[in-house]
């Protein structure tokens, strides 16, 4: 039986995560088929249908899912998961929204967060904040599975001919309604997309002292911002920056960490980086113990310093 994935999108573009969650349901040896629910999401389904190692592409366009609220795409999910042995999605706020809700619905358990795939019905996943790996067995006739990205390379964006086959909506549950949204508007790539990462910790002192010392350094790299959990609770930066187990996990090529003692909680969110670098001033810091090299130094001279040197 083939597999499913369930696309993360903007209803214009496949987001980066789909590609690698592609990339995880190549290594179950089926047919990959992607299934793009939005509202007005053709160029989505078209862009879904040019990736590479996909055999069709399932478009439902409702308003139900422009907002791709969890109860109306579980029911869309369920309603098309017996025609399926595995259902994957990205790991994401969306992802961790509506695949546990349409698991719960086939009546079978989810794994989540899978970083390896050892045979079709078993795989690897972090457990403990990523200090020890789990190998999951499943049973379940039909597998729901969220994938954390950056565990797998990305597939090719190019190269497929997929078919787009229109199919018929779940329709509105009416359990939920979208009310509204804030949007933080920045010209710095996203976390979880972006090649070179400068963090912050709360050694950095104040939401002013975030701003002077990381920016002009993320400005000469092309860099994004992340933060410690430390720096969101202090209140130094919005809760989007945090990068973390409980915030987002990346695996940059390059990641910058600075000020950032290294706690367990921030470590399982960017170890699988590239390359680290922290900057500390306690030698001592575990971020030490996962960086490739290290500074330990004052962080308000070597970072203008650095930036200095950078042109």
């Amino acid at each position: 039986m083939p597999t499913l994935v369930i696309a993360e999108h903007d209803h214009k573009s496949l987001k980066p995560a789909t590609l690698n969650t592609v990339t995880a349901a190549t290594k179950l040896g089926q047919p990959i088929t992607i299934l793009v629910a939005g509202l007005n999401a053709a160029a989505a389904a078209e862009a879904a249908a040019k990736v590479a190692g996909v055999t069709e592409v399932l478009h439902a366009d409702d308003a139900a899912y422009e907002h791709f609220l969890a109860e109306n795409m579980a029911a869309l999910i369920a309603k098309l998961a017996p025609a399926y042995s595995h259902i994957l999605a990205p790991a994401t706020a969306n992802g961790k929204n509506y695949l546990p809700r349409a698991a719960a619905l086939s009546g079978v358990a989810q794994i989540s967060d899978i970083i390896g795939v050892v045979s079709p019905d078993t795989f690897q996943r972090p457990i403990y904040a990523g200090n020890a790996i789990a190998t999951v067995q499943s049973k379940d006739k039909i597998k729901f599975i969220t994938v954390r990205g950056p565990a797998f390379e990305a597939m090719a964006a190019t190269g497929g001919t997929a078919a787009v086959k229109k199919i018929e909506s779940a329709g509105n549950a009416g359990l939920s309604t979208f009310v509204g949204e804030e949007l933080s508007k920045s010209e710095r790539p996203e976390l979880t997309s972006a090649r070179v990462i400068v963090s912050g910790g709360r050694a950095l002192g104040s939401a002013e002292n975030f701003k002077a010392v990381l920016e002009p350094l993320a400005d000469k790299l092309k860099a994004g911002i992340g933060a410690s959990r430390a720096a969101v609770d202090a209140g130094y930066v919005p809760n989007d920056y945090q990068v973390g187990q409980t915030g987002k996990v990346v695996a940059p090529e390059l990641y910058i960490a600075i000020g950032i003692s290294g706690a367990i909680q921030h470590l399982a969110g960017m170890k699988d980086s590239k390359v680290i670098v922290a900057i500390n001033k306690d030698g001592d810091a575990p971020i030490f113990q996962v960086a490739d090299y290290g500074l330990v130094g004052d962080l308000f001279q070597i970072v203008p310093e650095l930036v200095q040197k950078l042109g």
